[in-house]
Order: structure tokens, then C-alpha cells, then sequence
């Protein structure tokens, strides 16, 4: 499931889904040093609920620049800049981590509410609207979930009540594009990726 392409392959379109969490940050690695080229367009979205990131902890975390040993901070708050101007904004932080590891990759950031709708359902739809070819998304698997694995619901079903169900698990089974969920295994523990063909793919770092 590594990227093999060179600089000459075809375009893409690999969408990122971004959120403050470390698991994100740990997707975006992936798709950084794995799933795209310098002519690909990454597209970093972030579907916005307020009533979950309301009351949402600013979470710090490292994650090293590709390509070098430096470490790039990523202050990954709870939906945007504080309105006192010292926040920081995890999106822009994101975009900055692309440019660091892409200087000539096309970046850009989306932020939308899920008005009205499930936050799969957003992702899904937003997928289709841009043409994306990849998604990409972390992944926290709970134990249970990674024993007794997931449970399939029809295309275009709520998450409402759906026992078993994560977005990542939705995306992967109903986007008509490739989907990965990305578990990072701490700094240097590399990545376990589950699309619709591969189950927990171990991917050194």
C-alpha cells in the first residue's frame, strides 16, 4: 500500500482528513511520505461539529519533517485560532508542515460544518464534489474492534446508532475512490493501514 510513484506519474488528488488529534497528525505523516508526489493537490479537510470541539484541549504534539531530522510542532488546538490572536491554528500548521515536506505540492485547507449531517457523510459527499482520488485518515482502534473487525452498513446509511461503526471504517467500505485509515506506531514504529483490500497492513516508517 507504500506509494511507488515518481515525479512523473499522473496528478492526483489525496484528501486528508484534519483534525487536532494525534491520530491525524499521524495520517497526514503518511500521506506526506507515502502517498504523494510534488504535482498531486493534498487537500486538507476539517469538518467542523461545535458541539464536540466546543470544549476541546489544545494537544501538543512532534512530528518529524520528512526528509531530515528536524521536528516540525504541531499545536493542534480545538477548531482554529483563540480569539485573544495567541492560538494557534491547527489547519495552517498542517499547511505548513506539507510545505516544509512538498514546497511545490498544491496545499489547500477546507473547513465545513456537517449542517445537518453525519460527519462520514460530509467526508464522503465533500470527496465526490472535488474529485478526490485518495483519502486518507487516522484511525484509533479499540481493542475489541480490532478483534471482532467492523461492520458493514449500506452506502449512504446513518452512523446514528450504528453499533461497531467508525468513519474511517464507513469511508473505507462506501467511497467510491481508495480510502486508508492510518495508525501510527509511535515515532519510529511505522504505520498499520487498512483499506478496503489490505487489513492491517504494517508499513515501516
Amino acid at each position: 500500500m507504500a506509494s511507488n510513484r515518481s515525479a512523473g506519474a499522473e496528478a492526483r488528488k489525496v484528501m486528508v482528513v484534519a483534525d487536532p488529534t494525534r491520530e491525524s497528525a499521524g495520517a497526514l505523516q503518511y500521506a506526506l511520505s507515502h502517498a504523494v508526489v510534488e504535482q498531486d493537490e493534498l487537500i486538507l479537510l476539517h469538518v467542523e461539529n461545535p458541539s464536540t470541539w466546543r470544549n476541546t484541549i489544545s494537544t501538543f504534539l512532534k512530528m518529524p519533517s520528512l526528509g531530515s531530522s528536524t521536528t516540525a510542532s504541531l499545536d493542534l488546538g480545538g477548531g482554529g485560532a483563540a480569539a485573544d490572536g495567541e492560538g494557534i491554528d491547527f489547519l495552517e500548521e498542517m499547511k505548513h508542515a506539507c510545505r516544509a515536506s512538498q514546497p511545490k505540492m498544491k496545499v489547500r485547507a477546507v473547513r465545513v460544518e456537517m449542517d445537518g449531517k453525519d460527519r462520514a457523510s460530509t467526508i464522503l459527499s465533500l470527496s465526490k464534489s472535488y474529485g478526490v482520488d485518495v483519502i486518507v485518515i487516522g484511525q484509533k482502534r479499540s481493542i475489541s474492534s480490532a478483534i471482532l473487525g467492523y461492520n458493514k452498513r449500506p452506502a449512504g446509511g446513518s452512523l446514528k446508532g450504528a453499533k461497531g461503526i467508525d468513519t474511517a471504517e464507513y469511508l473505507i467500505q462506501n467511497s467510491s475512490c481508495t480510502c486508508v485509515s492510518v495508525q501510527r506506531k509511535g515515532q519510529n514504529g511505522g504505520y498499520v493501514l487498512n483499506s478496503k483490500t489490505h487489513r492491517n497492513f504494517w508499513l515501516l516508517a
